[in-house]
């Protein structure tokens, strides 16, 4: 009887929640994803909009067993970082896109780091102090973006968590060249996929595809294959490749990795995830022609635009596929860099670049967590952290971008 009656007063102390409901809370901290924490009479809530230490009136948009999620539709005590969002589409019933721009740049970037410092204390089990740098303004940054149009064939973007399609005629982070007002004003077919890329020669590609067809999307307008250059290499992407959003980023990552990786002549290098060829361009010049570079990627639109930037270097070998699996087949490595999706590199990956005994692996990593994760793997293989830096690449969004340096710990 007296487990059954903890059971019920602990059942009690946690409120069922409903959509639509309404009521007061006090934010705590930020979490993973762009969301603050709030509780209610023992119920957990992930709250949009909202800053640490505001008291604000929420309405509930989702429940679930561990924790729930809601918006604010009124804040009743303001943080003094809480500041009016430079975009008309910034708010609980538009655009999906920016989760921050109610909030003062500087605590953007506080909110961050401590993202980034909870998520290795509770899955890698550090306790990392970083500072997330700012990159340049934090709007007309960005050089591409994806979009969708409604059925009536306006241009826009989902509200956050929905399919549903908010028309938006201007976008302030992305490029002015891109001339987004141009496009909004544009009829377009409904129900459309539009991809749009803007390189550093001024090249603007629009690539559009049906929604409902899981088929590539098509280059429409512009060329198919770009032309950017980083630190006077040219480089030749195309539109499907994956290239860096941020207008600063490609010199920004590679001038980190370059400074943690110390290349040295006649290194042999491993670029995994490596795409068209970005951070190989970089090494090219320091590993010379008795050095190697070999890049390893699993998209084929990727390796074709490496196979040509590269065609005059026949120390870069080029290998289309899983890094997991074209990983074992390489003996040694002098230094590793990696720059995986957000998923992270995982066990698998990590057990085989330690085995071939690198003396520096510099990985770049788009979400936090999963660099956590992934820490946590290479300590446990006797590669400890030694430095880390963060980089505010994604303005006015959740999104962090992190490069940090591993190295064999010494046995004494």
């Amino acid at each position: 009887m007296a487990i059954d009656g903890a059971r019920s007063e602990k059942t009690e102390r946690k409120a069922e929640l409903t959509v639509g409901q309404r009521f007061v809370v006090t934010i705590e901290k930020i979490a993973h994803g762009g969301h603050f924490i709030a509780r209610h009479q023992g119920a957990v809530i992930f709250v949009r909009h909202a800053i640490p230490g505001e008291e604000v009136e929420i309405e509930i948009t989702g429940t679930g067993s561990s924790f729930n999620r809601a918006d604010v539709v009124n804040v009743v005590t303001a943080s003094q970082d809480r500041v009016s969002a430079p975009c008309q589409f910034a708010h609980r019933s538009g655009c999906g896109g920016c989760d921050f721009q109610h909030i003062s740049l500087p605590r953007q970037r506080d909110l961050k780091a401590e993202v980034i410092t909870e998520q290795f204390s509770r899955i890698a089990k550090q306790d990392i102090r970083v500072e997330v740098e700012e990159v340049g303004g934090a709007l007309g940054y960005r050089t591409r973006f994806s979009a969708v149009t409604t059925r009536d064939g306006a241009l826009g973007f989902r509200q956050a968590r929905s399919n549903k399609v908010v028309p938006v005629s201007d976008c302030r982070i992305l490029q002015p060249e891109i001339n987004y007002q141009e496009l909004s004003n544009r009829k377009w077919k409904g129900d459309l996929r539009v991809e749009v890329t803007f390189s550093t020669n001024a090249e603007r590609t629009i690539a559009t595809g049906y929604l409902r067809d899981e088929s590539p999307v098509r280059t429409s307008e512009g060329p198919d294959v770009a032309s950017y250059k980083v630190n006077d290499f040219p480089l030749e992407v195309s539109q499907r490749s994956f290239w860096q959003s941020h207008k600063s980023a490609p010199k920004v990552l590679t001038d980190a990795v370059l400074k943690y990786a110390q290349l040295k002549a006649g290194d042999q290098v491993l670029d995994l995830y490596g795409g068209v060829g970005l951070f190989t361009s970089q090494f090219l010049e320091l590993v010379t022609e008795n050095g190697r570079i070999d890049l390893v990627e699993g998209s084929k639109s990727a390796t074709g635009d490496a196979l040509r930037n590269f065609a005059n270097h026949k120390n870069v070998g080029v290998h289309t596929g899983d890094v997991e699996k074209i990983l074992p087949r390489f003996s040694k490595a002098d230094v590793i860099v990696l720059d995986p999706p957000r998923e992270g590199a995982g066990k698998n990956v990590v057990a085989s670049m330690v085995s071939l005994k690198p003396r520096t692996i510099v990985y770049v990593a788009c979400d936090p967590a999963a660099l956590a994760r992934d820490t946590a793997y290479l300590a446990e293989s006797g590669y400890a952290l030694s430095q880390i830096r963060a980089f505010d690449l994604f303005p006015m969004t959740q999104h962090i971008e992190s490069v940090a340096l591993f190295q064999p710990v010494k046995v004494s």
